[in-house]
Parts: C-alpha cells; structure tokens; sequence
C-alpha cells in the first residue's frame, strides 16, 4: 500500500508554488523528481569521495570505484542481468541506443539486411538506426500501429523473415502509455534467431523488470526517469553479443594497451565506457533503485494504474476531450487533446494555474503523423502524484476550455 502523503514529504520540489498555485508535477514521462535520499547521495560523494576511478591508487579513488562498481551490481540485480558486465553505464537511454545502433551495426549489418522498428517509437530509437542505415545500407521495417494505438502484431509477423538482423521496440509508449506484449515479440523474433533490443526508459520506473525473464538482447533505460540524476542511464546487453561488438568511442578506460601500431580494448564492460564516467550519478542511480525498491515495484504499479484509471474516468467527462490511444494495456501516460485548442495553448494556460503537462510532438513525430494530429497534450503520473490533483488537472481543462 502506497502511503503518498509520507512519499511526498520525501520530494522537497513537490511543496514550492508555481505562479502562486501549489504545483502540480504531471510530467513525469520527461522527467522525474528527486527524493532527498538521492540529492543527499550526490552531495555526500562530491563531498566526501569525489576522486576519478579505476585509475588511482589512493584511498579516494579506489572507494569510489568500489561506490560505482557497487552501483553497477545494484543495477544488475534491479533489472534481473545475468552479470555485472552486461551492465554499462551511458548518459541515458538516447545514448544507450546510440552506442547499440553504432557497434551492432558495425558488428552484425550489411547492405541489403533488415532492422524492424516500429511506428510509435521514441526518435532515439529511430533517428540512430537511419544513421546507421545510410552507412551500412540496411533497410528499417516499420511495424504498423492500429488506431487504438496497439502494434498490430499480425503485422510485426510478417515482417520476420532470413534479411531481419534485430528487432528494436519500445517497451512502453511514452506517448500512448501502450504496454508492448514484450515476452511475444522476443519470442517470435527469437524462433527465427533475431535477436531483441527494448527501449525501457518509460517501463523501468512504472513496472518489475527482469531481463533475464523477458529474454531481451538489449535493455535500455535513464537514471533521471526512475527519481536518479540526469546524466546517467544504462545499457544491458547480452556477454556474448558485446563481445563481438566493438567500441563505440575511444579513450581511457576502454584501452587494455596503446601503441602507434596497434591498440588493445579492456574487457567488458569497460570496453564501451571511454573517458571519465559519470561515477557520482551511478552511486545516486544506486540510491534512487534502492528507494523504488523500499517502496516495492508492485505497489507502484498498482497505485499508478488506479490513479490512470481515475484520471481516465475524470477526463473522459470533459465535454470535447479526445484521448489519443485506448489500449487495455497501458501505463501511466495519457495524450489527449480538447475540442479545437492548440495543445501549446491548453499546456500554457494550465502552466499559469501550477499544473505541469508536456505538449508537442514527445519526440514521436512518425506516430503523430500516423494519428493525424500535431500533437498532444500530455500528463504522466508518478506514486508520489494524488487523486486531489488529477481533480485539479480536470478543473483546470474545463477551465482552459471555458475560454475558448
């Protein structure tokens, strides 16, 4: 059982005004805030352990190596990895995708092969593979999106066939809340032998996520999503296909040997971690998984879904309202639009009365022009958001849409 007043108290940004208005953070699916567990992490190791790692002998850089390695396993344990080394830090899940997009390419694709997408990815699991695609000259496949916003999976079918190199998927739709039949798509990807990377930035703070269970190649996923420090994200790969994949930057750390003729690359997952990394936002990761954890992923997910549920049902009241996806599958994300307004005017006006929503395209243009619309406005939900503020996000759209 979720006990939000008490979680609240943990969020100090949850308690400041907007314009005079108590805020109301609903734009979670962009970004998360912050408990003061993780704030306290971060100044606790710039203050007390701040010292480059792996490549000190004195007393400060080697704890806080040990503080990031142990980071590393926190992570590894979190997501279900079947070893520390599958785990590398990036600078968030567009990274992540870029690194996966860059070194499969260069390992696994050629001219004339097939990466299947689909049509409501995020850009970052688009815009690398396109990179790539007019290097290598591959070909994207795209798997069709339904107007309830579900894949349409007959679809994704027959798009496997002998060309199709990888699958790459979003687990959870930052625009729809769509919650992907993951465990299907692996396995049919796999009963032909292609291997699956999953987008998790928006699954891994909502939902229990083991790897290992889903059977995923790849997993990516931000710290700043799931209440951590921006700046800091992850990629899981299986051993055996990192090993065959090469770096995707070079420098210290990802370096055995260096000589003019000839340059020898650290094991994993070293390999893929060029320069001075991010060690004080892995140790706040650590600290922000560890609270999750305390607060427990089931409960999360429960209390997140009635409150979806509850702003649903408040919503779909508004005369005019318009909610864009209505799979039964869903996590707590809603894209809606009223009546005739702009979603940057709705999003600017409900700005002015504390409520924070996102508006725009969400990095998903390919899904909008599938829907046919512009954009949409957008609340995302967290445990720490409240019933009494979905009412106040009603009251506010009637409100908006009363001036209109």
């Amino acid at each position: 059982m979720i006990d939000v007043e008490r979680i609240r108290r943990d969020f100090p940004i949850l308690g400041r005004e907007v314009y005079g208005k108590p805020l109301v953070y609903l734009d979670n699916a962009a970004t998360t805030q912050k408990p003061q567990c993780v704030i306290d992490a971060i100044s606790e190791a710039y203050c007390n352990v701040n010292a480059n790692v792996h490549r000190g002998i004195h007393f400060l850089s080697q704890q806080a190596t040990d503080m990031m390695e142990a980071a590393r396993d926190k992570v590894s344990q979190f997501i279900g990895a079947g070893s520390r080394e599958e785990i590398i830090f990036t600078r968030g899940t567009t990274e992540s995708m870029n690194l996966l997009a860059s070194s499969f390419a260069q390992a696994f694709l050629k001219e004339g092969d097939e990466v299947i997408i689909s049509g409501m990815e995020h850009h970052s699991n688009i815009v690398p593979w396109q990179i790539q695609a007019a290097r290598y000259g591959f070909k994207l496949r795209i798997i069709p999106v339904t107007d309830r916003g579900e894949l349409d999976m007959d679809a994704f079918r027959s798009l496997l066939n002998p060309k199709t190199k990888l699958v790459s998927i979003t687990h959870v739709s930052n625009v729809l809340g769509t919650v992907n039949p993951i465990s299907e798509i692996i396995s049919q990807a796999h009963s032909h032998g292609i291997p699956v990377a999953v987008d998790g930035a928006q699954s891994v703070p909502h939902i229990k996520v083991n790897v290992k269970e889903l059977g995923a190649d790849f997993y990516a996923f931000s710290g700043h999503k799931i209440y951590g420090p921006t700046g800091i994200g992850v990629l899981y790969g299986r051993k055996e296909l990192l090993e065959k994949m090469p770096p995707y930057q070079g420098g210290g750390e990802m370096i055995k040997r260096v000589t003019f003729e000839k340059t020898t690359y650290n094991e994993l997952p070293y390999k893929f971690e060029a320069g001075t990394p991010d060690y004080v936002g892995s140790i706040a990761l650590a600290t922000a998984l560890d609270y999750v954890q305390e607060i427990g992923l089931d409960a999360i997910a429960q209390y997140e879904s009635e409150l979806c549920d509850y702003a649903l049902g408040k919503l779909t009241e508004i005369p005019g309202m318009r909610i864009i996806g209505n799979s039964d599958h869903r996590s707590a994300v809603i894209s809606f639009l009223v009546g005739n307004i702009h979603p940057s005017d709705m999003g600017t006006l409900l700005d002015r009365l504390g409520i924070a929503v996102r508006t725009g395209h969400h990095c998903a243009e390919p899904l909008m022009d599938r829907m046919g619309i512009p954009g949409t406005v957008r609340a995302s939900f967290s445990f720490y958001n409240t019933k009494a503020e979905i009412d106040t996000l009603s009251a506010g759209i009637e409100r908006v849409k009363g001036m209109f």
